[in-house]
């Protein structure tokens, strides 16, 4: 029998209160710190690995936290999500983004569908309607291939495609599996649609709407704004447009679509990467086998989730060391680091991904909560970083935990030497440097060049940014999110927050206004 208690009343949280703190800059010095940094280290799929020795963290720490894991029990918890429990208590839905991407579980059927077979039936549909786009049996208006894919859509129809787009583009073209260039438009600004509209070709160009509910308020905005631009190159809009969107929304069986795609409301927008929302640009730009290898990726990531030993459980490990840091240690933010230029949206997503999930200060029965719930969450790639915000990590009043990730291996197989090192070891070098330098620090009498050191970190370690290391970077993130939120009993599959903004804007546009409202819309000349 499940029990979802608040984290304050967990037992397990006062002797997690009670343990003794680790020093960094004692347990990394020496000998002894490169055996802990061997001993602190976690297997995952795709050839990764999970370090956390420069987490403030030691084997008492780690039996308390297993403890605290069994307490709230998290691997009972997702077992009923991906059973297909109502997880989802806000808006009473089941949460099945883990079944895009592998066999977790049992059938789950909503009313006589089941889900399992539906999410397979949408992935082979966008890969046989790719494979066609690709071979030309599906072409523009005027009987020619089209050479670019524009996804419209915001938020997490978005912010994850484009991340996982990116971080592929570079090894698709190395590969020789990179089909078709990849554009998106998301925000409402019309700079951001006239801008993308002028750097492709329209007549060549296949774009993609993406709505769950086919009503959002910025993308049919900017859908207009692509109708357009086709019209007045003389184009039929139906003849270069695809949809991604619910089987109910108005979007579903409309003549302005040469085809739609499905999703429904069991993924939400920010878990929607490896459903139809990220399958048919993905599939479009890359091909739908490559877009298979990173679901394989992400299965095979969820089901070491499944593992009731946290040691074997990179995510759920992840996850409770995040919690401890949040709530015992006290940290207010997390920075995501990952030095991967292909991976430079990667930390506006986890923004998104763990922000709008765990931002919560209700519990998943509505009740408010006595205790700090998700951390804000920022980043760049490396090195840019170190030239920017680094100062604040390393000198600034509040110690921020880091998440970094790096690859042993580039992308593009190309490299020089310069001054006896190449440009990947140099970004290598700069990882292992920083890690140890935000660590230990180091000591100076002149306190403008003193470095306290004691700031943790954890990094994910992989060979090469693959199909498949991308699809179980993704999944740990996710997982990792969804069991925080099961540590603090908040629902980390709804977004109320983003819904009042809303609701007030289309008020400002029907000039429904009063007061202060007014004030600021006669400001902006609304």
């Amino acid at each position: 029998m499940i029990s979802w208690k608040n984290f304050d009343e967990l037992k397990t949280v006062k002797k997690l209160e009670n343990a003794p703190k680790t020093d960094l800059r004692e347990v990394l010095a020496g000998n002894a710190g490169a055996e802990r940094v061997a001993k602190y280290s976690v297997p995952m799929s795709s050839g990764l690995s999970y370090n956390f020795a420069a987490k403030q963290v030691n084997d008492e720490t780690l039996t308390i936290l297993k403890e605290l894991a069994e307490e709230a029990q998290l691997n009972e918890k997702f077992e009923a999500l991906y059973n297909g429990e109502v997880i989802n208590t806000g808006e009473k839905r089941m949460v099945l983004h883990q079944m895009t991407r592998g066999q977790l579980g049992k059938a789950v059927l909503d009313g006589n569908t089941d889900k399992r077979t539906f999410y397979t039936e949408q992935q082979n549909r966008i890969a046989d309607f790719a494979n066609a786009v690709h071979t030309g049996k599906i072409l523009n208006e005027k009987g020619e291939k089209f050479t670019t894919a524009v996804q419209i859509g915001i938020g997490g129809s978005d912010l994850g495609p484009r991340a996982m787009y990116l971080a592929l583009e570079n090894w698709a073209k190395k590969n020789g599996c990179f089909k078709m260039e990849a554009k998106f438009i998301s925000n409402v600004d019309p700079d951001d649609a006239a801008g993308v509209l002028n750097s492709v070709d329209v007549a060549h160009s296949i774009f993609i709407l993406v709505s769950k509910s086919g009503t959002t308020l910025e993308t049919l905005t900017n859908e207009s704004f692509v109708k357009d631009a086709l019209k007045k190159a003389g184009l039929d809009a139906s003849k270069h447009m695809i949809a991604v969107t619910s089987e109910t929304s108005p979007l579903a069986k409309s003549a302005d679509y040469l085809a739609a795609f499905f999703m429904d409301d069991f993924i939400g927008g920010r878990y929607s990467s490896t459903s139809a929302v990220g399958g048919a640009v993905l599939s479009l730009a890359f091909g739908p086998e490559i877009f298979a290898r990173f679901l394989n990726g992400a299965g095979a990531e969820d089901k070491n989730a499944t593992n009731k030993d946290i040691m074997k459980n990179p995510a759920m490990l992840d996850a409770l060391i995040g919690v401890y840091e949040r709530n015992v240690l006290g940290y207010p933010s997390t920075a995501v680091l990952p030095y991967s230029q292909a991976m430079s949206r990667f930390p506006a997503h986890l923004q998104q991904l763990d922000m709008e999930s765990n931002g919560k200060s209700v519990n998943r029965f509505g009740q408010k909560v006595n205790y700090v719930t998700g951390p804000v969450i920022f980043g760049e790639p490396g090195t840019n970083g170190q030239h920017s915000f680094y100062q604040l990590l390393h000198q600034g009043t509040n110690a921020i935990p880091m998440q970094f990730i790096a690859f042993r291996k580039n992308q593009m197989d190309t490299d020089v030497v310069i001054q006896d090192s190449t440009s990947q070891q140099k970004l290598c070098a700069n990882v292992a440097a920083q890690i140890m330098a935000f660590a230990c620090g180091k000591q100076n009498d002149d306190l403008n060049k003193n470095f306290e050191g004691n700031r943790p970190s954890s990094i994910i370690i992989g060979e090469q940014l693959t199909p498949e290391a991308l699809g179980a970077i993704l999944a740990h993130f996710e997982n990792k999110v969804m069991f925080q939120g099961f540590l603090w009993n908040v629902n980390s599959f709804d977004q109320e927050g983003v819904q009042l903004g809303k609701v007030l804007a289309k008020k400002v546009l029907a000039h429904e206004t009063e007061g202060a409202l007014k004030a600021y819309s006669d400001l902006l000349n609304i």
